[in-house]
């Protein structure tokens, strides 16, 4: 081979391999051409990876990625897992509002999301997907890890990363179980931020707590209208022989799975059917009256306690698990039903009915309540509890409980007539400025 002829097919080497070498750079170029300034500095993050672009009618930038996290909090030979964040983008130089996920981070993608605080002071916005749920669950899936303090440290590690972008004030916020999150959150690195906000957020001394049947028995809303739903709970009862049936075709159709016969699954959907209803604040109007037909009633009832809720599959399996070992929750007040049911006796429902395989012998432990408790009593912290009413969650909330008293800075509000659904902007005026201007001012100093 002489020298020309060498040279051309090296030529035409160099010439293929810098084509093939551009067609694999091109998909990063337009990747990185399509990440505004806050896509590329989250890129160059630490642990980030799989930066995508979102569309936002409330953001000039949104994007959803993924941080690398420890299975441990405490001990990263435990291995890691990839945790789904959602980062909408309005300002370097604004506040950030960090999101304290209880469940799974679907809601943040939408086009149109936007929390209220963002709304209302007008900050960015980091979701973080709660650990074992959705696009956030280890895999191989071992409960041992999921822990309130391991949750924790997720949101340590994500408030350390993305610092670096926003170095403004920050205030942490949850609903439900996410308000649960951002109280013990705030327990645990008191430091992180500056303000927390949680909604609706009980704090439970037990898995069946009991507080919830006392309020839901004696003081939600009057006792006329407590009738009206002890009535309708009644009439379930005493339609069985007809309701069953069509219970039954209903699970059958959906291919639910239960740790119970369905004759013991009607029951507790009966039982359920009142908590539910002062949660989400039912229309108390549009209760069935007493001679309406089977069908009527069925789906009224149906509509509101999804029978798949006590299944030990659903997509909030991994919330059973946290109940049952350290946030608690709710028991039911079954003696007005007794002659009706199929059930010897509603304890241990928790465990027994909707506990996912592999959990079953979690064991419920005070220590987080204990440890809530202690700080929040010798603690002044820049908090704002919001609570409904009617809300049979805020019965083992923090109203009204000795350490909230005489505090500067710990503020506790309950909504008038408000349910699981209470915001700041469900307040009347003038409560709803006065808490606007206590965190405009927070933001302020």
């Amino acid at each position: 081979m002489n020298q020309k002829t060498f040279r051309n097919r090296m030529s035409s080497v160099k010439s293929a391999f810098g084509l093939m070498l551009l067609l694999l750079i091109l998909p990063l170029q337009i990747l990185a051409a399509e990440l505004g300034e806050a896509g590329k500095r989250l890129a160059a993050l630490p642990g980030v990876s799989d930066v995508e672009t979102l569309k936002s009618t409330h953001f000039p930038e949104k994007y959803v990625f993924f941080i690398k996290q420890q299975l441990d909090g405490k001990d990263a030979s435990r291995g890691t897992f990839e945790q789904r964040v959602v980062l909408c983008h309005r300002g370097f130089d604004r506040p950030t509002v960090l999101v304290t996920e209880g469940y799974d981070a679907n809601y943040a993608l939408r086009e149109g999301y936007i929390e209220e605080l963002s709304k209302l002071f007008d900050t960015n916005i980091i979701t973080v997907e709660y650990r074992y749920f959705d696009k956030s669950m280890p895999n191989p899936c071992n409960w041992d890890y999921l822990t309130v303090e391991n949750s924790l440290y997720d949101l340590h590690h994500v408030n350390k990363t993305l610092h670096a972008m926003y170095k403004g004030k920050w205030i942490a916020t949850g609903i439900s179980k996410g308000g649960q999150t951002t109280m013990f959150y705030r327990s645990y690195f008191p430091d992180d931020v500056d303000i927390s906000v949680p909604y609706v957020a009980p704090l439970n001394k037990g898995v069946e707590d009991g507080r919830h049947e006392k309020f839901l028995q004696y003081q939600v809303s009057t006792k006329e209208n407590r009738q009206k739903v002890l009535n309708f709970q009644l009439l379930l009862f005493k339609r069985k022989a007809a309701l069953l049936p069509m219970f039954e075709k209903y699970c059958n159709e959906k291919k639910y799975v239960f740790n119970a016969s369905l004759p013991e699954i009607f029951d507790f959907s009966v039982f359920e059917y009142a908590f539910a209803f002062w949660q989400w604040g039912e229309d108390i109007n549009q209760i069935p009256a007493s001679d309406t037909d089977d069908k009527k009633v069925f789906d009224y009832w149906i509509n509101m306690c999804e029978p798949s809720y006590f299944t030990n599959y659903n997509a909030t399996a991994s919330f059973d698990v946290q109940a049952a070992r350290e946030l608690g929750y709710y028991g039911y007040y079954t003696k007005p039903f007794k002659k009706y049911l199929s059930i010897k006796t509603a304890k241990g429902y928790l465990k027994r009915l909707m506990v996912p395989k592999g959990a079953e012998n979690v064991k419920f432990s005070p220590a987080l309540y204990n440890h809530t408790v202690d700080f929040l009593t010798k603690n002044d912290p820049k908090m704002v509890y919001i609570y409904g009413d009617i809300d049979p969650w805020g019965a083992s909330g923090i109203y009204g409980l000795p350490f909230t008293k005489n505090k500067k800075n710990l503020h506790v509000y309950m909504c008038p007539g408000g349910s699981h659904k209470a915001r700041i902007l469900s307040f009347p005026e003038p409560t709803r400025q006065e808490i606007i201007n206590l965190i405009s001012g927070w933001l302020k100093e």
